[in-house]
């Protein structure tokens, strides 16, 4: 059995209908004006809705970076009581398995401050970004950001 096909030429009209409900560029008649309170109360519900959201992901960054800096203290304070206790193990008997050992250490001792001093010098721009954004004053008034 076979389905009868149906052919549609564009000559037949159905093409260039167009409703007089529809609303164009030029016939506004279909659009709706929204009240601009209706909008400032929308604006104003998304934008504290946003800054509740980053407020927390702020503070648990903020947290983190915190916890971050105290471990790396405690790292470096570590790392020099080791250096501190190598060098007198030196002092008494330079063998060379330990000499090697107490190299390894200095260059860990050595990436270690110097991603300590990166981490600081990083919180510090963000304290001043934050400080300048919790103040309200235009972006780069004091030249943070030239660092």
């Amino acid at each position: 059995m076979e389905t009868p096909r149906v052919r549609c030429n564009s000559t037949d009209g159905m093409d260039s209908a167009v409703s007089d409900n529809d609303a164009t560029e030029d016939n506004p008649k279909g659009e709706q004006s929204i009240p601009k309170n209706d909008i400032k109360k929308s604006s104003d519900a998304l934008a504290k809705a946003l800054s509740t959201m980053l407020g927390s992901i702020i503070r648990d960054f903020d947290s983190k970076a915190e916890d971050t800096f105290k471990s790396q203290d405690l790292l470096n304070s570590s790392i020099d009581r080791l250096t501190a206790e190598l060098d007198k193990l030196l002092e008494d008997a330079p063998f060379p398995f330990i000499m090697q050992h107490a190299a390894k250490i200095s260059a860990v001792r050595k990436r270690v401050s110097s991603l300590n001093f990166l981490l600081k010098s990083m919180q510090k721009r963000i304290d001043n970004i934050d400080r300048v954004l919790s103040l309200g004053l235009p972006q780069d008034s004091f030249g943070l950001f030239n660092e």
